[in-house]
């Protein structure tokens, strides 16, 4: 099992994350959200997975269940995720405890509301290595100022008593990654890492990344709905759509050769330097659907340019790609179809116009 269940050309190697069959509910006043529904995908040792997907699709809470945070949310979940082996569903608070800020990290999507105002930020980054680490204050203050130099962070030594407001966005941003470094994790989570920094900014905030995680070896799991963000810096990448993943297999293959309209719409919503100036955006009809009464079938399918009338019954499932064992997708039109659909929109049609030239569309595979 790959893509779903692992990264291109990993089928041999052992995970350092594996998730299977995840889905996590909430019980509301309007029914039960179902914000994840059954996913699988695992992270090696010193690689990096993109999750990827509009706002709303799951991407955040199945990562925040992997750290146990959901619990306190009053969620239900079932399925495995599995550590090292260890099983997080079913671990007690206190192993999960052990586990969080330790050997798994997150960077959460807003710095400032992670760092606490009141206290200085060296003082924050003393505690998340005491959390941990029978050290002393004195110890773990030059480990502090030690980690804010290694994010270049400058002037370290005097910079570690300043409170949060007294750091631009990038600083905290790096502030951020210091303190969920702590403690050198196996695996690091980055929610939306680069979110409201400037291009510049984040630029140095992917490459400071990049460069720990080849020093560290840690993996890496960075969640966001930037296709950007993915293409500098993702080994494999997992799309997101409705709860679900909709498609996922290597960096190239998903940039190369997408094989869900879901993905196809997501390229095609963004500029290219490499394109033509007058190619116009496309953007995805509709807006994501409800979490509580999602839609049968192919979940896409009310969105989709090419859903049949069978797609609104028939789940699709995650099926590998025929010229890819790694490359998998969640899919009811027939490859030969997707191919030639996504060619013709390659060439710069419309999907209305790629539809017309493809030829039939037909029904599930």
């Amino acid at each position: 099992m790959s893509a779903a269940g692992g990264p291109a050309g990993s089928a041999n190697a052992t995970p350092l994350l594996r998730v299977e069959d995840l889905r996590v509910e909430f019980a509301t006043e309007d029914g039960v959200v179902h914000a994840v529904d059954g996913v699988s995908y695992q992270v090696l040792a010193g690689r990096t997975l993109g999750i990827v997907g509009e706002s709303g699709s799951g991407k955040t809470v199945s990562s925040l269940t992997t750290l146990g945070l959901t619990r306190h949310e009053g969620a239900r979940v079932s399925g495995r995720i599995l550590f090292e082996g260890r099983d997080l569903v079913a671990a007690p608070e206190s192993e999960l405890r052990a586990i969080r800020g330790n050997e798994i990290a997150m960077i959460f999507q807003d710095p400032l509301s992670s760092l606490h105002p009141f206290f200085r930020v060296g003082g924050q980054l003393v505690e998340a290595v005491r959390a941990h680490r029978d050290v002393s204050r004195q110890v773990a203050r030059k480990r502090a100022i030690e980690l804010l130099g290694l994010v270049g962070i400058p002037d370290p030594g005097r910079r570690v008593d300043d409170y949060p407001h007294e750091f631009s966005g990038g600083m905290r941003q790096r502030a951020m990654i210091a303190m969920a470094l702590a403690n050198e994790p196996k695996l690091l989570i980055a929610d939306e890492p680069t979110t409201a920094l400037d291009v510049t900014v984040q630029a140095q905030i992917l490459a400071l990344m990049e460069r720990l995680q080849r020093e560290l070896g840690m993996a890496i799991v960075i969640i966001t709905h930037d296709l950007g963000v993915v293409a500098e810096m993702a080994h494999d990448i997992a799309v997101m759509y409705a709860g679900r993943i909709v498609e996922t297999g290597s960096a190239s293959a998903i940039f190369s050769s997408p094989e869900h309209p879901y993905t196809w719409g997501l390229l095609k919503s963004i500029p290219h330097l490499t394109g033509s100036r007058e190619e116009p955006l496309v953007p995805i009809p509709g807006t994501p659907p409800s979490l509580i009464r999602p839609p049968s079938g192919c979940h896409f399918h009310p969105r989709c340019f090419y859903a049949q009338p069978e797609h609104a019954r028939i789940d699709p499932g995650l099926r590998p790609v025929e010229t890819d064992p790694a490359h998998f997708v969640a899919c009811l039109l027939e490859p030969a179809v997707r191919r030639r659909l996504w060619g013709e929109l390659s060439a710069g049609r419309t999907p209305d116009e790629a539809l017309k030239a493809a030829g039939p569309v037909e029904g599930p595979a």
